[in-house]
């Protein structure tokens, strides 16, 4: 045993030894790897140089990278905690360290986001190094978070939503990475959003709807915040779904609940003001409704309808008042909200080009022979074409002394000369020319326009009464001699009359049913004993795309009428044979177009933008117009007001 304790204790002492010169070696090493920098305006390159010494690092400087450091350490640091240092020193001045493979580039951090950095690292610290995160979010848009993190991320830092996988992608440095991964986790967490239908028993589920819709527009407002509820009407069940956050819901649910009541003493009547439509029209048509709706089995509906329900409009409101069971009363209510709806007009121009050309041409001579005196013989040549001039010439040789005054009331339009002998005795003679052209050309250039609402006629008429003379009388009273002369006149329209009925479908066409009447007094017209009128009208149905054209119809005509009267055998002997002719030519052409162009107005800007128009070119006619001949100095021409003075433009609504 004594043996065995002397060789034991050697081995001790060597083994204490051993730990004692290991552990004053590492204290040695650990001692030499500890250190105390400090810097006072140095070169930021002497730094970058020190810790390249240190870590062991190769380091790449952009020439833009100078700053005077000021680094005071009072505690020793390991290489480890000297390099977070260094880099926290680049955020400071603005530069960023980029790693690149063995290297590391020292840049401005304007240019991070172009540079590689850690991608998607395991655990991310809270250095200032560079790192790209990609977040895959569960329960929130991805979309939704990036205007909300945008501001916590630098100019030189990248933050981007990627929709197709609702992802973030975030590069930055990861001390801000790790802060902006802490915010998304309590972000994304998931709602408790669920849709709730609430049936209800007195109220109408679209009052209701519209009622707490505008409540929580308006909180909305107020707040600056987006609406976080939305309800929704059923009609058909009269139930109203609320969609939202717990709080939100159970919010309106009580209001719900609350509005859902009986009228107060059992009553089951409503007034109704109507916005667009007629009262009393829509009243007749509800009692039609209501004799259907509130029949029960066994009863008759009229019986019923004339016991349970009760329609009757006030005028001077244009309101409807409805008594009706809950169930009636719901369907009335749904039936008015269809109808009582802000209807689309309709602004119809049209285009009547009228051209006609009338031109007429007469030549003849007239003879006259009398020799009654001596041989008792007479002739004389009398021509369709040549009304008139038979009588002249019949005048002339009755006469004697020339054409009398009554001889000169029977000289139609044109020329008339006559040239012969008249005597006493032996024969006398006469004869007259006479020749007429005339030409009557007109233009006519018509535009009605009129605005009607969809589905309703409009007519507009534009002209003046003419009076036509349809027979006179003359009689003789108890005096002798006495003349009572009377004529008898009828007056007749004369202008334009445009009716058009416009029906819009479910594109943009309109189909139309038109009826134009445009009638005028022919100016020039020949061979008329009264007034000449030209009528042109067209009824027809069309369809016209919204704000295009149409031709409705048209006519193009081009008539030619000639006449030749002549004595027989004398007409034909060479040279003087015309002078026993009488000829007339008349030529009539005629072009004849109409166009149609309807123009939607769905809103009142629309309305407002089309009368601006209209009113405008009005106004501007006025000022600019010319011939004006000023009788009294210094009197101005009346204009109208500019149409800002007295109308201002509709507010903008939402829809129809």
């Amino acid at each position: 045993m004594k043996r065995v304790r002397t060789w034991e204790a050697p081995r001790l002492l060597r083994h204490a030894i051993a730990v004692v010169l290991l552990s004053a070696v590492a204290g040695v090493a650990l001692a030499q790897q500890m250190i105390t920098p400090n810097y006072k305006d140095a070169d930021i390159r002497q730094i970058i140089e020190a810790v390249s010494e240190v870590t062991g690092q190769n380091f790449i400087i952009d020439a833009r990278v100078k700053a005077q450091v000021t680094l005071i350490s009072s505690t020793p640091m390991t290489p480890d905690a000297f390099y977070d240092t260094f880099l926290s020193i680049l955020q400071v001045y603005g530069f960023v360290a980029v790693p690149s493979g063995d290297v590391i580039k020292i840049l401005p951090d304007t240019n991070a986001r172009q540079q590689p950095g850690n991608d998607l690292p395991r655990s991310i610290n809270n250095s200032d190094e560079i790192v790209t995160q990609v977040i895959e979010v569960e329960n929130v848009g991805a979309a939704q978070l990036v205007p909300i993190l945008r501001p916590l991320v630098p100019q030189y830092g990248h933050l981007a939503a990627h929709p197709a996988s609702n992802m973030l992608i975030i590069s930055d440095r990861a001390a801000n990475v790790n802060r902006m991964l802490r915010i998304i986790r309590r972000i994304d967490q998931s709602g408790d959003e669920d849709i709730e239908v609430m049936r209800l028993e007195h109220a109408t589920a679209g009052d209701i709807v519209r009622i707490l819709t505008s409540l929580s527009q308006s909180a909305a407002r107020s707040d600056g915040a987006a609406q976080s509820l939305q309800l929704v009407a059923d009609d058909r069940t009269n139930s109203v779904l609320v969609s939202g956050d717990k709080t939100a819901r159970l919010r309106f649910k009580a209001l719900i609940a609350h509005l859902d009541t009986p009228l107060e003493e059992g009553g089951n009547t409503q007034v109704i003001y109507l916005r667009y439509a007629d009262a009393e029209e829509l009243a007749g048509k509800l009692k039609e409704q209501a004799n259907q709706a509130s029949g029960p089995p066994g009863q008759s509906a009229a019986a019923a309808a004339g016991s349970n329900v009760v329609i009757w409009a006030d005028i001077p409101t244009n309101a409807l008042v409805i008594t009706a069971p809950p169930k009636v009363m719901r369907s009335l209510r749904s039936v008015i909200d269809k109808l009582d709806i802000r209807r689309l007009q309709v602004q119809v121009e049209a285009i009547l080009v009228d051209l006609n050309a009338d031109k007429s041409v007469e030549l003849g001579v007239t003879w006259a022979i009398d020799s009654t005196q001596d041989t008792a013989s007479a002739a004389l040549t009398n021509f369709g074409g040549t009304t008139g001039v038979a009588q002249v010439a019949g005048a002339v040789l009755a006469g004697g002394d020339g054409i009398s005054t009554g001889a000169l009331d029977l000289v139609g339009d044109g020329l008339t000369y006559g040239v012969g002998k008249i005597s006493d005795t032996g024969t006398s003679f006469g004869a007259v020319v006479r020749a007429l052209a005339g030409d009557a050309d007109t233009n006519i250039l018509s535009i009605p326009s009129i605005v009607t609402m969809d589905n309703e006629e409009a007519e507009v008429s534009v002209g003046r009464e003419v009076p036509f003379l349809t027979g006179s009388f003359s009689s003789t009273g108890g005096t002798v001699g006495s003349v009572n002369p009377f004529q008898t006149i009828q007056r007749q329209d004369v202008g334009l009359k445009l009716k058009v009925t416009p029906q819009i479908n479910e594109g943009d066409a309109v189909i139309m049913e038109i009826e134009l009447e445009v009638s005028s007094l022919e100016q020039g017209a020949t061979a008329a004993v009264d007034l000449v009128t030209s009528q042109r009208s067209i009824r027809q149905k069309v369809v016209v795309e919204d704000g295009g054209i149409i031709v409705l119809g048209g006519l193009i005509d081009e008539s030619l009428l000639e006449s030749d009267n002549r004595v027989p055998g004398l007409s034909r002997i060479p040279l003087i044979g015309s002078l026993f002719k009488a000829r007339t030519a008349r030529k009539v052409k005629r072009n004849l177009m109409v166009f149609i162009s309807p123009t939607i107005l769905r809103n009142p800007d629309q309305a407002y933008s089309e009368t601006d128009a209209k009113y405008q070119y009005i106004r501007d006619l006025q000022i600019g117009g010319e011939g004006r001949v000023p009788l009294m100095p210094g009197e101005e021409r009346p204009v109208i007001p500019p149409i800002d003075e007295f109308a201002t433009p509709p507010p903008p609504v939402d829809g129809n």
